[in-house]
């Protein structure tokens, strides 16, 4: 985790599962962040009570409110994120809001599938762009040669189920609209890849696996805790010979 040297870390989603464990961890750090923007849609909530109890532990970090789904509430969280940065730039975005809507091929719905598209995938590439200016600050301002999470980087929290050639756990569930939107949010991230490579911006698509959390169930193998660890020190050691790639937790590459 060490290697992780950001400046600043934004991550989407921050008061539950995967989220809420990279804000603690990341605030725990020996040498943590000097901000850790920590956005969720309902910071007054009784949901981002764990969050709240993180940040009153540790100044470093800021809840804002962001719903990655309304271009109006972006725009907000990122005139609050520029105004905490005082001039300095963005390091490291970490797009890790996402829902899902069990299913099957034959239930799936209209409805379901544009509500889960719309988060796991517009909000993302919305929320990118939004803070596109800050990101790119940070690249232009930072002594660092090559690409890195320390350097200017966006990290597109994706899932093995968005892959076509293995589609693993079929037989545990279908989950169309989550399938197919984390397909297309490693296709916006291998976009995202070519066109800000200029910007020496790092993008990668990264699954934490089957994690224990609200969205992944008490029968997955292994707790937040545990595979956050493994996922900051993964983020520490990438670079631009994994700018684009589809990674899972440990930095080993998916088949798409």
């Amino acid at each position: 985790m060490d290697k992780l040297k950001a400046r600043s870390v934004l991550v989407t989603g921050s008061n539950r599962g995967i989220g809420l464990e990279l804000v603690r961890q990341l605030s725990e750090k020996r040498n943590h962040p000097e901000w850790i923007f920590a956005m969720c849609r309902d910071p007054e909530g009784p949901c981002a009570q764990d969050l709240k109890d993180v940040a009153a532990k540790h100044p470093e970090v800021k809840i804002i409110l962001l719903e990655v789904t309304d271009s109006s509430s972006i725009q907000a969280a990122v005139a609050k994120v520029t105004e905490h940065l005082q001039g300095a730039g963005l390091n490291l975005l970490i797009n890790n809001a996402g829902i899902i809507r069990l299913s099957t091929l034959e239930s799936e719905t209209g409805k379901n599938m544009s509500e889960v598209y719309k988060t796991n995938v517009i909000g993302p590439m919305m929320v990118s762009q939004a803070f596109l200016p800050l990101l790119r600050k940070a690249s232009q301002e930072s002594p660092q040669q090559g690409m890195s999470c320390s350097k200017a980087a966006i990290i597109n929290m994706t899932s093995a189920s968005g892959s076509i050639t293995d589609l693993p756990q079929w037989h545990l569930g279908q989950i169309i609209n989550y399938r197919c939107s984390k397909t297309a949010l490693n296709m916006l991230t291998r976009c995202q890849s070519l066109r800000y490579a200029e910007d020496e911006i790092l993008c990668i698509a990264l699954t934490p696996g089957w994690v224990k959390t609200d969205m992944g169930g008490m029968q997955a193998p292994v707790t937040a805790d545990t595979r956050v660890r493994v996922i900051l020190n993964t983020l520490g050691r990438l670079s631009e010979k994994d700018n684009g790639a589809f990674l899972n937790w440990e930095g080993i590459v998916l088949p798409w």
